[in-house]
């Protein structure tokens, strides 16, 4: 039974986001772009359980314009199997994307889990693998640290304010990543080579009888207020005094 890795295409965490003059969004045009990087640790724990035999496939799916291909061919050198692109053009939201792929997995059942970032770097929203795990009925598990495969299904450690959770899930079933899972593996070139001969199946939202048209509307973009400069002070007392205006003390 295969299992379901869906990745998105964000600007690279290395770039220095830049707000558009107009404040409708941030620049794109002539920015390196690169898969999410929670999505790249979720290829990279999937990859892990098929080389442990727990799985016969490594699926890798986005959801974007044709260049978003890119990111595709990366987790196929990464050692995802086969890939599926569904072409759309604009904006995507977490609601359609769940529901883009709960219609993948209607349309292929066979898949027993589904590996996703816990959010993606560039809308942060946290809110598609919960949507998911909603839409298909089956159990999750956020912010994973730890997944082991079990006989009945899997134990999935997650990290929590009073410190570490173990839950068991049966599958199918969710996963979403968090930082600590694991340390995704560098493409080699003789992999990224490979890559290109896997196969990359495309298809669109109407094909699938979704409708990703956004439900949400972004008013306006501004970058965060600079921080003011400090100040020095010449003893404790000035200190203290300085503390106590600011409601410190």
């Amino acid at each position: 039974m295969p299992i379901l890795v869906p990745i998105k295409r964000v600007i690279d965490y290395n770039v220095r986001i830049r707000v558009k003059p107009d404040g409708s969004g941030v620049e794109t045009q002539n920015v390196k772009m690169s898969i999410n990087p929670f999505d790249e640790i979720a290829v990279e724990e999937a990859v892990r359980l098929r080389e442990k035999n727990h799985t016969d496939a490594v699926v890798a799916v986005t959801i974007g314009p044709a260049v978003a291909q890119d990111v595709l061919r990366n987790a196929l050198a990464l050692g995802a199997d086969r890939a599926i692109h569904v072409v759309h053009d604009g904006e995507t939201q977490p609601l359609g994307v769940a529901k883009t792929l709960a219609a993948l997995v209607a349309r292929e059942p066979s898949y027993n889990l589904i590996i996703m970032g816990k959010q993606a770097i560039d809308d942060d929203f946290n809110q598609t693998g919960q949507m998911l795990a909603q839409l298909l009925r089956w159990p999750m598990a956020t912010f994973a640290s730890k997944l082991e495969w079990q006989d009945d299904g899997i134990h999935v450690t997650r990290e929590i304010d009073g410190g570490l959770q173990t839950l068991a899930l049966n599958l199918p079933a969710v996963v979403t990543t968090d930082l600590r899972l694991n340390t995704p593996r560098f493409a080699s070139l003789p992999n990224i080579m490979k890559a290109k001969s896997k196969p990359l199946q495309t298809m669109t939202p109407a094909e699938l009888g979704v409708d990703l048209t956004p439900r949400l509307k972004t008013l306006r973009v501004e970058e965060p207020a600079k921080r003011s400069a400090g100040i020095k002070v010449d003893s404790v007392k000035t200190l203290v005094e300085k503390l106590q205006q600011a409601g410190v003390l």
